[in-house]
């Protein structure tokens, strides 16, 4: 008889159970000193450290915000002389001019309408990209497309795979914040973690339901009820009981989750509450964000915070102007009300953010899940387009004050340096210091990574 007869092979289990250094001992230790830890270096010397995201969900208009098309203007009311996309969203008709004038502004002399006076004050920091393309004209598939590279899979968010790369700069603060998400079209997926490790999802402030001066990080209310060292002696009691469990069942992503949002709750008690009142911000700051005006109360004090938790090293914020953008009818009245609400925010947060040093490290983005055609529906609206619309990025290593790609004359389908989805999230990574073929998370027997086997860095737009 073979002497290795005499010994039952151990189960993987049983190994970890058994073991003196057993998982839940060894790597506890480890997940507790460094809560959403980086899995890896930067793969060379990044441009910006943080990303703020300026989610505008139902799909702003490119040809009456960003992308100045003289030629809709003059053939307003005629039939489009190409044929429109074979999948489309709903019934068009003719041409339909903008409601908006177009002027240059800056120093770059980009062309900017009337509907952001603010952001157009920031031009020269901007980089705008008028030939963004995506694959799904519905929402759903569309806003899963630009959050987490796919409009048919559930997949991990961006803002995770940033911090799942980067890891968190600041301990006592989540690495991602999300701030008044939507509920619809996608919902949590859009800030989910997928299959990455928990610790990588997002942390949502409230919802698209509530105003922004009530979304509140979850886990601090009522703290100062409880004795602070009765606080730690319970959760020392509960984190004994689950290490226990993992010594009994081996490696649990989830639990081992668990076990980190309850000491990252301990110790954000100290942290966050300070830091969520912004009545320490001088009364002009409140006044550029427009805190004293309720028509732009609500997206400013996302925009506040944003640079708040920017500040204090979170990787990853993402504020939602939700769900606001979809004019199919009523596009002057729609579009001048959602615009009212963001520009001045937006344009303070990009003020603020130089004056204070922290553009050059800090990637914002801005734009919806799609743009819209030019071409009308009904009297006065316009439809999804997903084939030609304009994003924006400042900041973090981009090249400011560039005017980047372009639409047909009409602004209907990308025509010059087509930028999709795939290859801004590949630009993306590329600023913040990753090959984005090389930050991949083995699941299900294949290595997936944001960009799934697409994406190409646009080169021309970094600095």
């Amino acid at each position: 008889m073979n002497c290795c007869d005499q010994f039952t092979p151990l189960s993987r289990r049983e190994m970890l159970r058994t073991s003196a250094a057993g998982f839940g001992s060894v790597a506890l230790a480890s997940l507790l000193n460094n809560q959403a830890h980086a899995t890896q270096a930067p793969h060379f010397e990044p441009k910006a450290k943080q990303v703020i995201f300026l989610f505008m969900h139902g799909g702003p208009s490119q040809v009456d915000t960003f992308d100045y098309k003289p030629q809709l203007t003059r053939d307003h009311g005629k039939p489009l002389p190409f044929p429109k996309p074979r999948v489309q969203s709903g019934a068009t008709g003719n041409l339909l001019k903008s409601p908006w004038e177009f002027q240059q502004h800056g120093q770059c002399g980009s062309w900017i309408s009337d509907l952001f006076p603010h952001i157009a004050g920031c031009v020269d920091d901007m980089c705008i990209i008028n030939s963004m393309h995506c694959s799904n004209s519905r929402h759903g598939g569309a806003l899963l497309e630009l959050h987490t590279g796919s409009d048919t899979f559930v997949r991990p968010s961006m803002g995770s795979w940033v911090t799942y790369g980067l890891g968190t700069e600041n301990e006592d603060l989540p690495g991602y914040i999300t701030m008044c998400p939507t509920l619809t079209h996608g919902g949590v997926n859009a800030y989910s973690s997928g299959f990455l490790p928990a610790d990588y999802h997002g942390v949502p402030l409230g919802n698209a339901s509530i105003p922004s001066d009530q979304a509140k990080i979850p886990f601090i209310e009522n703290a100062d009820k409880t004795p602070r060292d009765l606080q730690r002696s319970e959760l020392d009691l509960l984190r004994q009981m689950n290490v226990d469990r993992l010594q009994e069942t081996g490696p649990d992503s989830a639990l081992e989750a668990r076990i980190n949002s309850f000491e990252l709750a301990f110790r954000m008690q100290a942290a966050a509450p300070a830091l969520q009142n912004v009545d320490d911000e001088t009364e002009t700051t409140q006044k550029a964000y427009g805190l004293d005006n309720d028509k732009t109360r609500n997206f400013g004090r996302q925009c506040l915070m944003a640079r708040r938790f920017i500040e204090t090293g979170v990787r990853f914020v993402q504020c939602t102007h939700s769900y606001k953008w979809d004019q199919h009818g009523d596009l002057r009245n729609g579009h001048s009300n959602n615009a009212m609400e963001v520009d001045q925010p937006i344009g303070a947060l990009l003020q603020d953010l130089k004056t204070r040093g922290l553009l050059k490290d800090t990637l914002v983005l801005w734009g919806g899940e799609f743009g819209r055609t030019p071409v009308a529906q009904g009297d006065n609206g316009r439809d999804h387009n997903p084939q030609g619309y304009t994003m924006w990025m400042a900041g973090g290593g981009v090249k400011s004050g560039l005017a980047y790609g372009s639409t047909d004359e009409y602004g209907y389908y990308a025509t010059e340096n087509k930028v999709h989805i795939h290859d801004l999230h590949a630009t993306m990574l590329h600023l913040l210091g990753f090959d984005h073929t090389r930050l991949t998370y083995h699941y299900a027997g294949r290595d997936f990574r944001l960009t799934d086997i697409y994406g190409e860095i646009v080169h021309d737009i970094l600095a």
